[in-house]
């Protein structure tokens, strides 16, 4: 299932923000092997199990990567409509029906399982310039997407200072179950007119990046990133719901429509301090888009030592954003259609929070392993002021809360 619009994202390496948290004595090794497990749980909604596993060999002047990534999400996900004070009924392009009882927020069973596999290849090419080349592939159910990217390092002022540029470019193929719904069409929740069994996505990534040594204890790093993106880029799965215009109650459904242009921007700022013996990171990020959309992220993470390669690292993330310029929870009936229209809350003004907790410690001879607990809740305006009758009586935008586990383990040999 399309749960997410998906890019191919090019960042620049941190790999010398590594050197400031990496675990005393750990050995230099030809080959080294990163794997983990990450479980996701919503209340009541999406579970998702990722395994990840990377296998990077590394001489004096190559490292090459290569990344295997299987994950599998279960469970149910909104489907657009609001809530009522009257059970609703839907059915899927499979013909299957599913009814959600009256004030409950819609939502859609599914079932998804996604296999990716990464490359990359860089190379030093002389005292001063690196080239990194990468290239990724994935599949799911409904979604296939293919990728080439390429950055390019250069280091000034006796390498305390690096410049980097990177591209990138994804072509993307949609397959919905049952067929591409026709854009912006009606439904009564049973019906599916269909404009295509496939549809496709082009995107386009640049990448500009500073890092600067500050000081011994000090790096710092500033990212641009721009990017554009053509083609269908509505959720097949996402549909508005139709209310009257006085009583608010639910008339009917269409199905969603978002422009095939998006260009993104942000701006990435992460800084790296070592103190004594401890590090403190820092990031912020700020994003803004031709939809509307501007958010701001702020993450913050201390690394504790404990001695002998254990350590404890907290961290507080908290993110919030307006909503595209075509979002609306609802749609009245007598009113005259809007070019564009989503009620997909991730394009709706909102905020999250999460906070989490990390502890590592070495295993075996040079290994490490590190186990993550983390708690997310976002939420978004539950009561807005355009509400109509019996929408007022209703949660139109209800609290998600989620569970995030991560176990990963690092071996070189």
């Amino acid at each position: 299932m399309q749960l997410k619009n998906r890019r191919l994202r090019q960042q620049l390496s941190l790999a010398t923000c590594a050197l400031l948290t990496s675990i005393p004595g750990q050995a230099s090794a030809d080959w080294e092997v990163d794997t983990g497990i990450l479980a996701y749980s919503e209340t009541d909604r999406v579970r998702a199990v990722k395994s990840i596993i990377t296998a990077k060999r590394i001489t004096d002047e190559t490292t090459t990567s290569v990344t295997l990534l299987v994950d599998t999400l279960t469970g149910a996900s909104p489907n657009g409509a609001t809530a009522a004070t009257t059970a609703q009924t839907f059915t899927t392009a499979s013909g299957n029906s599913y009814t959600t009882a009256a004030n409950e927020r819609p939502l859609r069973d599914f079932r998804d399982t996604r296999s990716a596999i990464s490359a990359s290849w860089e190379k030093v090419l002389n005292r001063l310039f690196r080239l990194k080349l990468g290239a990724d592939v994935s599949t799911e159910d409904d979604y296939d997407s293919v990728g080439l990217n390429v950055n390019l390092s250069r280091d000034f002022n006796q390498r305390l200072t690096t410049l980097t540029i990177g591209a990138a470019v994804t072509q993307d193929t949609i397959t919905p179950s049952g067929g591409t719904p026709v854009e912006g069409s009606a439904t009564d929740g049973a019906t599916i007119s269909t404009q295509s069994s496939e549809e496709s996505k082009q995107t386009t990534d640049l990448l500009l990046g500073v890092t600067q040594v500050l000081s011994r204890t000090t790096l710092t790093q500033l990212n641009y990133s721009y990017s554009l993106a053509n083609g269908y880029m509505s959720d097949p799965y996402k549909i508005v719901s139709e209310v009257d215009a006085v009583t608010g109650d639910t008339t009917g459904y269409q199905y969603e429509k978002r422009p095939d242009q998006r260009i993104r921007q942000s701006i990435n700022w992460t800084t790296a301090h070592h103190l004594t013996e401890d590090v403190i990171h820092f990031s912020y990020r700020y994003f803004w888009d031709d939809w509307g959309i501007d958010s701001h992220t702020f993450d913050l993470k201390y690394r504790y030592e404990l001695g002998a390669g254990h350590y404890l690292q907290p961290q507080v993330r908290y993110y919030m954003q307006s909503a595209a310029d075509f979002y609306r929870h609802s749609l009245v009936d007598s009113e005259t259609l809007p070019r564009y229209v989503s009620s997909d809350q991730r394009l709706g003004e909102m905020s999250s929070y999460t906070i989490g907790l990390k502890y590592g410690f070495p295993l075996f001879t040079d290994g490490n392993l590190s186990l993550r607990l983390a708690y997310m809740q976002q939420s978004g305006d539950s009561s807005p002021s355009d509400a109509i009758g019996s929408q007022k009586q209703v949660d139109l935008f209800p609290t998600l809360e989620a569970v995030i586990i991560n176990v990963n383990f690092n071996l070189p040999f």
